[in-house]
């Protein structure tokens, strides 16, 4: 989704940097143009989001846009999950999201925009998924604190919540769980990345929206 999302806004004229933390730099760096850079960081670790921003302002004198899309998924139930899981999974899920917003603040002006992506577990148990879904849940709280606390600096916050779509953590599913999980939407598929990514754009740019949660999941939640 995060890659949908930097060719959306490359191909629309926008310029986009993309932290990565285990991928094919020279890959992606093509995969989005010209007007892209792809940066290696963690965001689990804030010294590596504080010096990848450090690089996009010097490049570009300061950021507009932030979309927090990184994400991680370790399944167990609350009793059995390794902690070690579950604080890998609150490192990168939410403190993440954390510590791409203190970094980029100082340099996002009025009118700067940060996108969250959540999920349906966020909003709705499914067993299994303690630490990804109180993640996320995390993440709709705090989108909601930052949007009051940054109104005043006239930027804004907002929760986009994808459904299922074919990425590498659904792909991870077996068929049987991934058709028991596409029978339960209304609209009986699953979503593509380029329909959340189109979401994710379309927030980012609505001047009048903040504190908002933005279900994208085919009526997921709806039938839930």
């Amino acid at each position: 989704m995060g890659l949908a999302t930097a060719r959306i806004a490359t191909a629309r004229g926008d310029r986009v940097a993309v932290l990565a933390r285990n991928i094919d730099v020279s890959g992606l760096s093509e995969a989005i143009g010209e007007e892209g850079v792809v940066l290696h960081a963690d965001v689990s670790n804030p010294e590596s989001v504080t010096r990848a921003v450090t690089t996009v302002v010097e490049r570009w004198g300061g950021v507009d846009v932030l979309v927090n899309n990184a994400g991680l998924h370790r399944g167990g139930r609350a009793a059995d999950l390794p902690l070690e899981d579950w604080q890998a999974v609150l490192d990168t899920n939410l403190s993440g999201p954390l510590y791409c917003v203190r970094a980029v603040l100082p340099h996002m002006p009025e009118g700067g925009s940060i996108v969250n992506v959540g999920a349906v577990v966020g909003f709705r148990g499914f067993p299994g998924d303690s630490a990804y879904g109180a993640s996320k849940a995390g993440l709709a709280g705090l989108t909601r604190v930052l949007a009051m606390e940054l109104a005043r600096q006239k930027l804004r916050v907002n929760l986009v919540v994808p459904g299922l779509v074919l990425t590498e953590m659904v792909a991870e599913l077996d068929d049987r769980a991934r058709e028991r999980l596409i029978a339960k939407i209304p609209l009986r598929r699953m979503g593509s990345e380029e329909e959340i990514a189109e979401v994710i754009w379309w927030v980012a740019g609505s001047s009048y929206m903040t504190g908002a949660v933005i279900p994208t999941d085919g009526g997921l939640m709806c039938a839930l």
